[in-house]
């Protein structure tokens, strides 16, 4: 099974890095899909980016669901016309646990080869010292690349704090990681993650002068155009309580 074209025939793709199908084709990589614990339910939205594991596992490759403990944090500042409400480390470690539960639905965590795993972005960050992650993640990301994301430059005019707009290194990192411990060659998401994930690739290349790849799915959208997600109104829980 060919993982792209199977994607691209059911109308599942967005943007894709170049060079992305052709190396999906001649290697068995692990890919991440990566969700914020900002509700305790996932939702329709989610589907697309579960479906994306689901077709990529099929195809003989190793999904990985990174569940943003740390990320989650801090807020993902992508196509929000304003600043997120922050969460405390027990609403964080709440959702974690439920949004845990709810994928292990979809995906098969057993096989030897290409089972599903789970991971939580704050294991890897909660020791790591501010002082030395702008040394050693920050260096490498100018503010002027940072700035030119359209997540950021929607947000200008309204402004944006340095907590959301440090995201973008957050997210970066998470990539970096992966790719240096998990074999991890391939992030996707929804298409208004595209700044984030492309910051991972250009990371990855400037710190381990590596390559690694990016896919994004359209977004699914309500009757006014704009997209399901946690912290929107009229959503479609995953959840039965709450839809």
């Amino acid at each position: 099974m060919n993982f792209v074209e199977e994607l691209k025939w059911r109308g599942m793709i967005q943007d894709i890095m170049p060079g992305t199908e052709e190396f999906l084709t001649k290697n068995r990589v692990s890919a991440y899909v990566g969700i914020d614990p900002t509700a305790d339910s996932l939702h329709i939205g989610h589907l697309v980016s579960i479906m994306l594991l689901k077709h990529l596992q099929e195809a003989g490759h190793k999904p990985l669901l990174v569940v943003g403990g740390a990320t989650g944090m801090i807020g993902d500042p992508s196509f929000k016309s304003e600043e997120r409400k922050l969460l405390t480390p027990d609403d964080i470690r709440h959702n974690v646990e439920r949004i845990q539960q709810q994928l292990s639905h979809f995906l098969d965590f057993d096989d030897k080869e290409t089972g599903a795993e789970m991971l939580n972005n704050y294991d890897w960050t909660k020791d790591y010292r501010f002082l030395d992650f702008i040394r050693d993640i920050g260096k490498h990301i100018t503010v002027n690349y940072m700035m030119a994301k359209d997540s950021v430059k929607k947000r200008m005019e309204t402004g944006i704090s340095f907590t959301e707009f440090s995201y973008q290194l957050l997210q970066g990192y998470d990539y970096l990681y992966l790719y240096q411990h998990k074999n991890c060659r391939l992030q996707m998401g929804g298409s208004d993650q595209w700044g984030n994930i492309t910051t991972g690739t250009e990371l990855i290349r400037r710190v381990c002068g590596g390559e690694a790849y990016a896919l994004t799915c359209p977004l699914i959208t309500k009757s006014d155009g704009k997209k399901f997600g946690k912290t929107e109104k009229g959503n479609v829980w995953l959840d039965p309580q709450r839809t």
